[in-house]
């Protein structure tokens, strides 16, 4: 007799936030073969992939899904080990945040009042801090970015979905 474990709670709810995100993420992102310099100036490629870039070699479109899905993962399990239990639509939409951006944002309570928020349990305010984090530093300014800002706006609409 074959015994087949049924995925818990958690793993369907972290796999559903990670599927959620990473249709956030693509559209965000787009697909880019070649290494190419984002705004702020990281070596990026794929959907948004820093680590270890190959400057000058194209990506085929399997590795690029075989990062994206590598660091989505990180980012949902960055937000649920700093901040465990939180709705699905809460975790993806900062699990997409921290996917672009780092864990600052999801877990880092004296330099993120979403984090404190999230930490405190207060969804929505933490919800609302989500488009504040538009800025990234071009040429050694921080400046509001278009894309940042959309990007953040569709975190906090799916983010409000998981508070209501």
């Amino acid at each position: 007799m074959v015994q087949t474990t049924e995925p818990s709670g958690k793993a369907k709810r972290v796999a559903a936030a990670a599927a959620i995100a990473t249709a956030l993420a693509i559209p965000a992102e787009g697909l880019r073969q070649w290494a190419y310099y984002d705004p702020p100036g990281i070596l990026t490629v794929c959907y948004g992939h820093t680590g270890g870039v190959e400057k000058g070699r194209k990506y085929s479109l399997d590795e690029c899904k075989g990062l994206l899905t590598e660091d989505m993962m990180k980012a949902v399990t960055a937000v649920e080990d700093c901040r465990p239990g939180l709705p699905v639509e809460v975790l993806a939409a900062f699990s997409d945040a921290v996917f672009n951006m780092g864990p600052t944002i999801a877990c880092n309570d004296s330099a993120s009042y979403a984090a404190r928020y999230l930490r405190a349990g207060k969804l929505e305010q933490a919800c609302n801090e989500l488009p504040k984090w538009n800025k990234a530093r071009v040429g050694g300014v921080l400046v509001p970015l278009p894309g940042l800002t959309t990007r953040r706006g569709n975190e906090r609409t799916l983010c409000l979905q998981g508070v209501s």
